[in-house]
């Protein structure tokens, strides 16, 4: 594995996106809110539509990665999770902690790039859950193999990425249609966005990965997928520009269950990296 000081990207963007979480909780965005009352009522349900848990997940160790907020934490607590939050927002996890006290839950929070989780031991978590956040990362190279040391065997991953070509593409139509302003192998940070765009985090660094990155580097870490839906968002109706008809033409994201299953594929990790 190649140190972090042989990426200065990482780090500046690491810093720069910890910045950006923290002035967006601070502004209340809607990424950043709490789970409700009503939603706490029926945690898995809200968690888990597609019924990839089991109906249970009741004693399991569930590592809550890259999501602070006060929203995933406390849901996988309500329904019966031993919860450990993980961010690289301070002002994020103190969300957590906040909710923790108000609805007397149980969970711990760890403030940490989320590939780096040295301070777990191996296979300690059931469940990972991993909500939008590999497009924050300028490389993947850590991040799957880490995920995977601290999963168990048989334990799972559920997470959603952002669709390559969602960043790649113009939130905005040109003559009518959405124009490609990004190459899909260009390592470099995506174009800033518009403030309002449902589609893009205010003043984040994001980074176009592909899919042999993504979809390769979770089963080469020794995970196999078993399941990929696509959250369906579009509206035709709606205005263009806006997120119902930007994502009626373009999907913006994949969700995938991957289950661990054996060691690292170590004569294929490189391929495909970024």
């Amino acid at each position: 594995m190649t140190s972090d000081s042989n990426h200065p990207q990482r780090l500046d963007s690491m810093q720069h996106n910890r910045a950006a979480w923290d002035r967006m909780v601070d502004a209340d965005h809607a990424l950043t809110r709490p789970a409700t009352d009503e939603e706490l009522t029926k945690p898995l349900a809200i968690v888990d539509g597609v019924g990839w848990l089991g109906g249970s997940i009741a004693g399991w160790n569930v590592l809550c990665l890259a999501a602070g907020g006060g929203r995933h934490g406390p849901l996988y607590a309500a329904a019966g999770g031993n919860v450990t939050v993980v961010d690289i927002s301070p002002a994020a996890l103190a969300r957590d902690r906040q909710m923790a006290k108000l609805k007397n839950l149980q969970l711990r929070t760890v403030e940490t790039s989320m590939d780096d989780l040295s301070m777990f031991g191996s296979g300690q978590f059931d469940l990972v859950i991993h909500p939008v956040s590999t497009c924050y990362l300028a490389t993947l190279e850590k991040l799957f193999p880490e995920i995977a040391r601290v999963t168990r065997p048989g334990g799972l991953y559920i997470s959603q990425h952002k669709q390559p070509i969602n960043l790649q593409a113009s939130l905005d139509t040109h003559v009518g249609q959405y124009v490609i302003q990004h190459a899909y192998y260009d390592p470099s940070p995506v174009p800033p966005a518009r403030e309002k765009s449902l589609l893009r985090e205010p003043g984040t660094r994001e980074f176009v990965h592909s899919l042999a990155t993504i979809l390769g580097g979770i089963c080469r870490s020794g995970f196999v997928i078993e399941d990929m839906t696509e959250p369906f968002h579009g509206d035709a109706k709606t205005p263009p520009g806006s997120f119902g008809h930007r994502c009626h033409f373009i999907a913006p994201y994949i969700r995938l269950k991957a289950r661990r299953v054996g060691s690292p594929n170590i004569n294929s990790m490189l391929v495909g990296l970024d």
